[in-house]
């Protein structure tokens, strides 16, 4: 695997309350295996010329060990926004695993999104993370069906590996739940996907649904959007630019019934979906743990 060179690791976050109440981010790779056909992160503003090579950052926990032990403030680390931090390597690497102890030891919190089922192998520092600060794991799916999700998200676990891992988790008493980013017009936008996300979500005992209803496209990312659309979904691409043009927000057409749907669904089976309420669940979990420990 080929290193590249980082000054630092953690970066402030400035507007915690936006993205589930991260005080700092982090990528310990960079790059993904996943190969999802709409990831933003293919944008040119990323400047990551080679996305689907997996890079791992120079001595990344010798420098995360330093700015950990430097901040003042315990708050919470946010782990996978650009690149999936259980990737292909990390079974073999432990980057992530060795991240986590770091955190673990130095009574910080963690935010961590992937779509990989290899999340459920570090429960145990989860758990003990929670000790000493919060936890909030989201899973990323976005459709119920496996053969749909092998063709959106082809290297990724399908979507009922993912829908187990939520199990595993939740029953291990970690707050977790669902990432539902993106809702692709024509093809995951319709009720029987979000009706069956909100029940499986409940089945599998997820605390909250975060979703967007539309997706983003840019420059090299939509090229790579419209390539895979000409190959697995014939005359959708002519779609997509008869509706949306050049635009960078492409929201569903039917996103106003769908949010309904989506909302009222939610609030049948007792699932967070709004951000505020996510994040004070997830801090007022904690806030539990702690006290239940006192006595």
């Amino acid at each position: 695997m080929k290193e590249i060179l980082a000054k630092t690791i953690l970066t402030k976050n400035k507007y915690p309350q936006y993205w589930f109440g991260n005080d700092y981010n982090m990528n310990l790779y960079r790059g993904c295996h996943h190969g999802c056909i709409y990831c933003d992160s293919r944008s040119e503003c990323y400047q990551n010329d080679s996305f689907d090579t997996v890079m791992v950052k120079k001595d990344v926990l010798t420098l995360l060990q330093k700015e950990l032990s430097r901040k003042r403030k315990k708050g919470v680390v946010g782990i996978g926004a650009m690149s999936d931090t259980y990737n292909s390597f990390e079974k073999e690497l432990e980057i992530t695993r060795g991240a986590l102890k770091l955190i673990r030891d130095y009574h910080f919190g963690v935010s961590l999104e992937t779509k990989s089922d290899l999340v459920v192998r570090d429960i145990d520092l989860f758990l003990d993370i929670q000790k000493y600060n919060d936890v909030i794991i989201k899973l990323s799916i976005t459709t119920v069906d496996d053969q749909l999700s092998k063709v959106i998200e082809p290297y990724a676990p399908v979507s009922s590996q993912r829908f187990r891992a939520i199990k595993q988790l939740s029953d291990a008493g970690v707050f977790t739940g669902i990432l539902m980013h993106p809702v692709l017009p024509f093809i995951t936008d319709n009720e029987e996907n979000i009706k069956e996300m909100v029940r499986l979500a409940y089945q599998n005992g997820a605390k909250f649904i975060h979703t967007y209803f539309g997706v983003t496209l840019r420059d090299r990312q939509r090229d790579y959007y419209y390539q895979n659309l000409e190959n697995d979904f014939p005359n959708l691409k002519d779609k997509y630019i008869k509706h949306y043009g050049q635009r960078y927000q492409c929201l569903s057409k039917n996103r106003k019934h769908l949010e309904y749907v989506f909302k009222k669904e939610c609030q049948k089976y007792g699932i967070l979906y709004k951000m505020e309420d996510i994040i004070h669940a997830y801090q007022t979990s904690q806030n539990k743990i702690e006290q239940l420990s006192l006595f």
